[in-house]
């Protein structure tokens, strides 16, 4: 009997409370095969692509470079970037770059000879026999930072976990509408995944392994199903679709049933997630040594005749891929960077692709049409049922908008994901996630907890400024079949 439980027990998965289901849109690129985008002229490399401060560079204007050099510097947790491909480094200069803010950072600009050569290579032959710090330099080495969105330095949080890691959890959720980039990258590259995975487990030794999917992705279920057939120790767990699933703490809830405490990541109780895409970039730096210099995008909306996914180098213009997907601009075009929920709206086109951006969004006027006026909040409470972090939007949006910090820190602001979901819901139209988290006292060290410094903030994250969530639900809610 007491088996019979534990089987069941094994198998069991969680809800979180809380979450959506806006229409998923994502069949406008995941029917067609990963593609390779053509190189651009010039390439736009920003040193600052993950959450940390920059590296040192250590090239020089005019200086020829192979791709895969490194450009800066990575120690301890400044992860360096890598020349995209071979070429002449033509200016190191502040450059626009794809934030909400608009603000210019420093970028090295590499004009490319379209030779497109290789650097020296280091490939591993079998990964076990080096110990695990070396692995963690390799990995550090080649520029890994955290796929998912968080842009977390990928060998510092493994460091992080080398003990009391007890569960190694892999999210392939990908629950934001229209992105389907780890999608495809399942169902076409499977096998490297898993491998990139195994490389995770040799590193932890975690006692389990999970793989967490949504069930609206059949096919790259069948595709993993397939490449864990000989591959004993990895579990793969298929979840109800549901926003957002796949961040830490839900995914933690759906698949563990515990919850991560406040204040805290899901180490604090023996739990480490990884993105598939980073297992994948894993596998590529131990086994193939090749530094992350490339990443699946998602292209998608209807301003674009062809839409799909992607391998885009780093630094590419976000103009050069709209335009090799067919950009069909329209009055008053926006395109964001991110999913509608958690992305933005681009400043300027040239902007660079960086390391966690995943999809570029063009959407029509019918998609998305631009921000209506704000109303009045009618307290129906909608964005409270819709939290997924237990809290009280509303409130937090007063407390924001009064400059009330410690109001908003008692009421557990920096549990907020900046998710969307409440946006999603509100009558009222209110942009929560934008004002409370442009009002976050970042630079007010009293509003943390002496032991916690206020985290940088360097990482892209949600704007409402420009677009109506609201808008987007009631214009796809006759277009909910087409997207299932």
């Amino acid at each position: 009997m007491l088996n019979l439980f534990a089987a069941f027990k094994k198998d069991r998965i969680w809800d979180f409370d809380g979450g959506i289901h806006p229409p998923e849109m994502k069949t406008q690129s995941s029917g067609v095969p990963l593609r390779t985008a053509p190189l651009a002229d010039s390439f736009i490399i920003p040193l600052q692509q993950h959450l940390g401060p920059e590296g040192e560079l250590c090239v020089n204007v005019g200086d020829r470079v192979l791709k895969g050099q490194p450009l800066t510097v990575g120690r301890g947790r400044t992860v360096p970037v890598h020349a995209p491909t071979s070429g002449t480094v033509s200016a190191i200069k502040p450059h626009i770059t794809a934030h909400p803010s608009g603000l210019a950072e420093l970028c090295v600009i590499i004009q490319a000879d379209g030779e497109d050569r290789w650097c020296e290579r280091a490939p591993v032959a079998d990964y076990r026999q080096l110990a695990a710090q070396d692995l963690l330099q390799r990995i550090h080495q080649a520029g890994i930072a955290g796929l998912g969105g968080a842009g977390f330095p990928t060998a510092s949080k493994l460091q992080g976990g080398m003990n009391g890691v007890e569960t190694l959890i892999l999210n392939a959720a990908e629950c934001e509408p229209y992105i389907t980039a780890d999608d495809r990258l399942m169902r076409e590259h499977a096998d490297q995944i898993i491998e990139g995975t195994q490389i995770l487990r040799h590193l932890l030794q975690p006692k389990v392994t999970l793989i967490g999917i949504e069930d609206n992705k059949p096919e790259a279920i069948e595709a993993l199903k397939l490449a864990l057939r000989d591959q004993p120790g990895i579990a793969l767990r298929v979840i109800p679709t549901k926003y957002p699933s796949g961040g830490a703490k839900q995914l933690t809830k759906i698949l563990l049933g515990k919850e991560v405490p406040h204040g805290k990541h899901s180490s604090a109780i023996g739990v480490l997630m990884q993105n598939v895409g980073t297992a994948f970039a894993i596998k590529r730096a131990i086994v193939d040594g090749e530094p992350l210099i490339e990443r699946v995008v998602t292209l998608t909306g209807d301003a674009l005749s062809q839409p799909g996914n992607l391998w885009a180098r780093i630094g590419t213009p976000v103009q050069h891929l709209l335009n090799f997907a067919g950009f069909q601009p329209q009055a008053q075009q926006m395109v964001v960077m991110g999913g509608p929920l958690m992305g933005f709206t681009l400043p300027a086109l040239n902007v660079p692709i960086v390391k966690i951006s995943n999809c570029i969004l063009a959407p029509s006027v019918n998609e998305m049409a631009p921000q209506e006026p704000e109303q009045s909040c009618i307290r129906c409470g909608l964005c409270v049922d819709a939290c997924p972090a237990g809290l009280l939007p509303q409130q937090l949006y007063w407390f924001s908008r009064g400059e009330e910090h410690e109001k908003a820190r008692n009421h557990n602001l920096f549990d907020c994901i900046e998710c969307g979901a409440c946006a999603f819901v509100c009558q009222a139209i209110f942009r929560w996630c934008s004002i409370t988290a442009r009002k976050r006292p970042r630079s007010k060290p009293s509003i943390r907890k002496p032991h916690a410094p206020p985290k940088p903030r360097r990482v892209m994250k949600p704007s409402w400024r420009d677009w109506s969530a609201k808008n987007w639900r009631v214009k796809n809610a006759t277009r909910k079949q087409r997207s299932n």
